[in-house]
């Protein structure tokens, strides 16, 4: 049936638009010959075509459009006829003798615009007597197109100042009251189209008359351009006029676009001058009418207005525009009982974006519009929708990007009230918001309860809901959030050492109590932290503060040891030896011996007791080795004991190449580049030896197990430290050692049988090519190479 009727609409179109041309034609050959009559005649025919009822407001728009192109030439013909000497009354009059109403007031708004082009008349008397003729016509389809040539016709001819039509000192007056009858009326027949059909097909005549709705608003856009219309017109006349229009049609689209019309087109300042007026109408709309994006796009407008020029702000205060707003936006929540989560939190958000612009140094204010928020969100606990929580991140965000500084946040008393409103996934957005705002403006975070306030707002982040891991989460998202919360760690900071202990305490109590899975994430920057106030110790101690830096370094120490216990729960024991060790290296530089054997003593427990797996265990022992190695506070007991404890991890590693370099790597204990460190050349050359022991055993098992000898990477290797410690003066490390592991090298590649492999090649290439170069260079170092053969 549906199809059916567009077909049928189709044809009547078609049908009317044929009788449309046919007499366009008859009419064009009656003008050529400037035969008047004729004209008339055939014209009022032509738009007899427009008297229609069957067609939608689409298709009869697309006929009007063909009659308008019609009526503009003969609109110049009557012009040209007024120049021949025709009078312009008689036309008037003449004209008025067609058979039909609408055709009849089409040809005299055509000949009334030439009219009052012609000046013999006062354009006032024409137009009054134009619009009071639109009455004829209360088909609410035809009557809409007709006075909206009406208006078309005559908007560069009304008596404005300055205009060549501008008559006695009333003459605005005249105009203005010309547009808003016709605008009157206009609404009035655009509500009626609602009422036109059955109740079935409301749906479609809405969207219809949402269609023809410029139509009724380019009326105020003609008002917003009389130049006579001054603030004094605007708020006694005009403004009172469209709003009681407005609020007495009683219709939700009407209401909406003419609201929305009367925000766009009129000038800022009148605005911000008629407030009172224009809020006055806000609650007394139908409540089904979205009053949220109206009041929006005011404050947006007044927003901008504000921020185009510091010189109009005092205007603003001059008409206290926001306690103005602000008793609006409750009054019109307390009309519209039923307005969602997500309008209330609208209009509070542009109340905010408003005073963020408007008084940027009243943070009282800003503080107010979200108490107002939290009151009327009070009793409702987590707020679902996801437009309200939304709407809730924009509006929290705002201060944010206003004032770039998230202590300004801080001093907002209700701003941590309103983030207990969102559900946990946007009070994790919004926790991330305020943490890239800190990044993003480099704001240092400098005192306890600051750091206090912070961590409340962010604990969506850094704590469990209700205790437990949402499994859910996705993991990258979940490392990403961490992060964050990781570098959010790193910024905060006190010049006093006193008070950045208490920060950093601050931090332990909420982290430590944030879930096993984060603890990961944010104990090593904690770590960190504490590490770099260590080091800021002791430069103080070294600057002569005394006894009170080692005492301070000493109760970090003892915090760190809490900090880095709390991993093990988690389990991860691999990042908590790392931990210590970092701690054994910052003792080391504190001077702070037993501390330091604590933190050693801590990671070989954690290596022997936690860590199991072999390439775990692998890269543990050689981290361990590694510190070991720069550690200078030890005694001979306790450098003894750690040592031995390291090498014997070496050889009970797994696979015996590990056992191998683990052992060759033992070696660099024993020796230290500093001349006043640990130089034990037997220690390190018994390291070497082993090491070559269980690179041979490695050899004899490859050719057991595989029936070759294997690759001899491991020995070329050794050859690599033997010259190392050759060169660093170690006088255990002789020529002979070297000449003799240089022919078992060479003997291993060229036996029968031996593995062939481009790399090793070009290993042991390089390191010949090495002792080469040393020899070549003359000198001392020249003279130690020379007894080497290569």
């Amino acid at each position: 049936m549906i199809s059916d009727g567009v077909e049928d609409e189709e044809k009547w179109l078609a049908a009317a638009v044929t009788g449309l041309q046919q007499n366009a034609f008859y009419m064009h050959r009656a003008l050529d010959s400037s035969n008047l009559k004729d004209a008339l005649k055939y014209s009022a025919q032509m738009l007899s075509e427009l008297r229609t009822s069957r067609l939608s407001p689409h298709k009869y728009y697309e006929l009007y459009m063909r009659a308008f192109d019609e009526l503009r030439k003969l609109e110049i013909f009557f012009w040209e006829e007024t120049r021949r000497g025709c009078s312009m009354v008689d036309l008037y009059e003449l004209v008025q003798h067609a058979g039909n109403i609408l055709p009849r007031l089409y040809l005299l708004f055509t000949v009334g615009s030439v009219y009052i082009k012609s000046k013999e008349a006062p354009a006032r008397d024409i137009l009054k007597d134009l619009v009071e003729m639109c009455r004829g016509i209360q088909h609410p389809l035809c009557g809409l197109f007709l006075r909206s040539y009406l208006s078309q016709v005559s908007r560069d001819k009304l008596p404005d100042i300055g205009s060549e039509y501008e008559g006695d000192a009333d003459t605005v007056t005249h105009a203005v009251e010309f547009v808003l009858q016709n605008f009157t009326e206009m609404n009035k027949l655009w509500v009626r189209m609602q009422y036109q059909g059955p109740a079935w097909g409301k749906e479609k005549r809405e969207k219809e008359r949402s269609e023809l709705r410029d139509l009724v608003g380019k009326n105020l856009h003609v008002l917003s351009q009389i130049e006579g219309v001054d603030l004094d017109m605007y708020r006694d006349t005009v403004l009172p006029r469209v709003l009681e229009q407005v609020v007495n049609c009683r219709d939700e689209l009407a209401q909406y676009y003419l609201m929305d019309c009367v925000i766009q087109v009129f000038p800022d300042e009148y605005h911000l001058q008629t407030l009172d007026i224009l809020l006055g109408a806000c609650p007394q709309l139908q409540p089904s009418v979205d009053i949220k994006i109206i009041l929006s796009r005011l404050m947006e407008r007044l927003s901008n207005y504000a921020a185009s020029s510091i010189e109009v702000l005092p205007e603003f205060l001059q008409v206290d525009a926001f306690s103005k707003l602000n008793s609006a936006i409750g009054k019109v929540i307390e009309a519209q009982v039923d307005m969602p989560v997500v309008g209330v939190v609208t209009l509070y958000s542009s109340l905010l974006n408003f005073t963020l612009n408007v008084h940027p140094d009243r943070l009282d204010y800003a503080d107010q519009v979200l108490g107002l928020c939290v009151k009327k969100l009070s009793g409702i606990g987590k707020i679902e929708d996801t437009l309200a929580t939304k709407q809730i991140v924009t509006l929290l965000s705002a201060p944010l990007d206003k004032y770039n500084n998230v202590m300004t946040a801080l001093k907002l008393t209700n701003y941590s009230s309103l983030m207990e409103h969102l559900d946990n996934t946007k009070n994790k957005v919004m926790a991330t918001i305020i943490i890239k705002s800190i990044m993003k403006n480099n704001t240092h975070i400098s005192t306890g309860d600051k750091v206090e306030a912070l961590f409340e707002l962010i604990k969506g982040l850094i704590k469990d809901v209700n205790g437990k891991f949402e499994d859910e989460v996705d993991e990258e998202d979940f490392k990403e959030e961490q992060n964050s919360v990781a570098c959010l760690i790193q910024m905060l900071h006190n010049d006093d050492p006193e008070e950045m202990f208490k920060i950093i305490t601050i931090v332990q109590k909420h982290i430590l109590t944030g879930g096993l899975k984060r603890l990961s994430h944010t104990v090593p920057p904690l770590v960190f932290s504490c590490l770099k106030l260590v080091r800021r110790l002791q430069i103080k101690d070294e600057t002569g503060a005394g006894g009170e830096a080692v005492a301070a370094s000493q109760k970090i120490f003892q915090l760190l040891n809490q900090i880095i216990e709390a991993l093990s729960i988690v389990p991860a024991p691999e990042l908590a030896l790392r931990l210590y060790l970092q701690c054994a290296e910052a003792a080391n530089d504190c001077d702070l011996e037993p501390v330091g054997y604590d933190f050693f003593t801590q990671a070989y427990i954690l290596y022997e007791e936690e860590i199991s797996d072999s390439r775990a265990q692998v890269t543990a022992l050689h981290l361990i080795i590694g510190t070991l190695q720069r550690m200078h506070i030890f005694g001979v007991e306790n450098r003894d004991t750690l040592t031995h404890k390291a090498t014997g991890y070496s050889a009970k590693l797994l696979k015996k190449p590990d056992q191998c370099r683990a052992v060759y790597a033992c070696s660099h204990i024993f020796w230290s580049d500093d001349p006043e460190g640990v130089r034990d050349g037997e220690r390190v050359v018994l390291c070497l030896k082993r090491s070559l022991k269980i690179a041979n055993a490695a050899q004899q098992m490859a050719n057991v197990t595989r029936g070759n000898g294997g690759s001899v990477t491991l020995f070329i290797e050794i050859l690599n430290k033997y010259l190392y410690f050759f060169e660093k003066g170690n006088r255990q490390v002789t020529v002979t050692t070297i000449q003799d592991l240089i022919e078992l090298i060479t003997t291993e590649m060229q036996r029968d049988g031996a593995t062939q492999d481009p790399v090793v090649d070009a290993f042991f290439t390089s390191t010949l090519r090495y002792i080469q170069f040393q020899k070549q260079k003359g000198g001392s170092v020249g003279e130690q190479y020379e007894p080497v053969k290569v």
